[in-house]
C-alpha cells in the first residue's frame, strides 16, 4: 500500500478579473511517494506555478485540501505555514536568488541558521551538502563569482538544508544551456535519490520532463 508524503484533495482555484472568475484549477487531485518525482506541464498560464505555490502553503485554494506528512498545510494560518514550510519544503526558481552579499557556503547553511541549528551545525550541514553538489572548492566564493550552472547547484543545496520532505523547482533551467541542464538534472535526480525527497518540477523544458518518474499536463 503506497504512503504518499503529499496529497491533494479535489483543489479548487479560480481568480476574478474584471467580475468573471477564471478557473485555473478544477477540482485537482493526486498523491506523491517518497522519493518520486512529478513534472507539471502546460503551456504558460495554464496553472504550473499556481499549483507549486499552493502546494507549498504561499496561496491557499478555493476549497480542497493540500497535505503534507499527513498535515492539512492549506488550513495552516501564515505563521504556521511559514514554519512548516521551513522545516518541510525546500524551493528552487529559475532565478537563483541567492544573497549576492553572502558567499556560497552562507548561503546555503542561511536555511538551517534560521530554522535554529547552530552556526556549527549550519555549516557542517552546508559543507556536507556542498560536496554533495560538487562545489565544495567553491565555499569561499559569492554568486556573482559563480556561473549560471553553479550557481543552480548552489540553490539546490541550499534547498536541501533542512532535509525536507518536498523540493518544489519553478522553471529551475529557463536559464541554462542544454549541456548545464543535463548536469543539473544528473545532480538533482542523485539528491533526490539520496535523500528520499518528493520533487515536483514545472517545467517547459523536455530535456528535464523526460528525466522524471511521471507527468501532470494541466491544461
Amino acid at each position: 500500500m503506497s504512503n504518499p508524503i503529499l496529497e491533494v484533495k479535489n483543489i479548487t482555484k479560480s481568480f476574478s478579473n474584471n467580475d468573471e472568475s477564471n478557473i485555473v484549477l478544477d477540482n485537482l487531485s493526486m498523491q506523491v511517494n517518497r522519493g518520486e518525482s512529478l513534472g507539471l506541464v502546460g503551456a504558460s498560464g495554464s496553472g504550473k506555478s499556481t499549483l507549486l505555490h499552493i502546494l507549498g502553503g504561499l496561496e491557499k485554494p478555493n476549497s480542497g485540501t493540500v497535505s503534507i506528512k499527513g498535515e492539512i498545510i492549506s488550513k495552516l494560518n501564515p505563521d504556521e505555514s511559514s514554519l512548516f514550510r521551513s522545516k518541510e519544503i525546500g524551493f528552487v526558481y529559475q532565478f537563483h536568488h541567492l544573497l549576492p552579499d553572502l558567499t556560497a557556503i552562507e548561503n546555503v547553511a542561511l536555511p538551517a541558521l534560521l530554522s535554529g541549528k547552530t552556526e556549527e551545525e549550519a555549516l557542517h550541514i552546508s559543507n556536507f551538502l556542498l560536496k554533495q553538489v560538487n562545489l565544495s572548492e567553491k565555499e569561499d566564493n559569492t554568486p556573482n563569482e559563480l556561473s549560471g550552472g553553479e550557481r543552480q547547484r548552489i540553490a539546490i543545496a541550499r534547498a536541501m538544508a533542512n532535509e525536507p520532505s518536498c523540493l518544489f523547482m519553478d522553471e529551475p533551467t529557463g536559464n541554462l544551456d542544454s549541456k548545464n541542464v543535463e548536469n543539473f538534472m544528473d545532480l538533482l535526480m542523485e539528491m533526490v535519490r539520496t535523500h528520499k525527497t518528493v520533487l515536483i518540477v514545472a517545467t517547459h523544458d523536455n530535456n528535464v520532463s523526460s528525466r522524471l518518474d511521471r507527468l501532470l499536463s494541466l491544461e
